[in-house]
């Protein structure tokens, strides 16, 4: 096993995200539209780019990037790369690891658990890792690379039982995840559905949008119907793709290597870029982000990274 001790990371601190006000009131159950008060100091994107044949490109400088807010171009004042050399300044990487343990996923709970245990092993380098595991209830606690033995055991001891809060377990890490300063993953570990939860899909996909977190989704979809396992597909796949990230869903123990070199490639590669909005509006809207490359081999190119964020409401 390789040493679990803490990595040395330097924090560089330049994004200010608070979680809506009444987050815990639409979790009880309000039915009521969410209102998105942030404070953002600076808009902080995390970008991944590959080339047509899909291979990740890691040698990207801030001046090969364009952003538009709203198609108005903005000002790259951040810039953080994913590959950057061993010696230089790093963002702290924040992971957050969400399993479902509900009655639905008991023909999956050995794989869930052997799944989510394979890749802490392989990820050693996030300061911190929040575990959420959820089915009726929903929860949380945070560990850090010390208390891995903790960790493992918490998981080891999961039975699958009860229904399913997918949406309310995703909106819990969100808003803890909003206090913390760096780099955010998630890896939800689930068959996608939900039948319990306070918090709406489409309420969901709206703190998605607005959270800085890159969601990877491992859909266990092997044990549903047709029907219900082409909807549920298409929820995770949704889930990922707002926040920049992928989905997969695996069928057996031996394909998770090529899933996880995949998305370990993805997370060590992802850009960082930081721009505070020209836009100086306290209403709380939507604004959307495009980000470009303008290097001469641009067509060539593919980019991924969330759409945009909420501004900042004030009454």
């Amino acid at each position: 096993m390789p040493n679990r001790e803490p990595h040395r990371v330097f924090l560089v601190i330049f994004v200010f995200f608070v979680v809506p006000a009444f987050f815990g009131a639409i979790l009880r159950g309000s039915q009521q539209v969410p209102v998105f008060r942030t404070g953002i100091d600076l808009v902080n994107l995390g970008v991944t780019v590959t080339d047509k044949k899909g291979v990740l490109v890691t040698d990207l400088k801030a001046e090969d990037f364009e952003i538009l807010e709203d198609g108005r171009k903005q000002t790259v004042r951040y810039f953080s790369a994913g590959d950057r050399p061993a010696d230089a300044p790093a963002l702290a990487m924040h992971l957050g690891l969400l399993l479902d343990v509900s009655d639905s996923m008991g023909e999956d709970m050995s794989f869930s658990k052997t799944a989510s245990i394979k890749f802490l092993n392989m990820l050693t380098d996030a300061v911190d890792i929040t575990v959420v595991d959820f089915d009726t209830e929903v929860r949380t606690a945070r560990y850090s690379q010390s208390e891995f033995a903790r960790l493992i055991e918490r998981i080891r001891q999961k039975k699958a039982a009860g229904n399913t809060a997918l949406y309310d377990a995703i909106g819990t890490y969100l808003d803890g995840a909003a206090g913390q300063d760096g780099r955010k993953i998630m890896l939800l570990y689930t068959d996608g559905g939900d039948n319990q939860s306070s918090l709406g899909y489409g309420e969901l996909m709206n703190l998605l949008k607005a959270s800085d977190v890159t969601v990877y989704a491992i859909g266990e979809l092997e044990h549903q119907s047709a029907t219900t396992k082409t909807q549920q597909r298409m929820i995770l796949q949704q889930i990922a793709d707002v926040t920049g990230g992928q989905a997969f869903f695996p069928t057996a123990v031996k394909e998770l290597d090529n899933v996880y070199a995949k998305v370990l490639a993805e997370i060590r590669a992802q850009y960082t870029l930081g721009y505070s909005s020209t836009n100086e509006k306290t209403d709380g809207a939507w604004r959307k982000v495009d980000v470009k490359i303008v290097r001469k081999d641009a067509k060539d190119l593919r980019l991924r990274s969330r759409k945009g964020y909420f501004g900042l409401f004030k009454k």
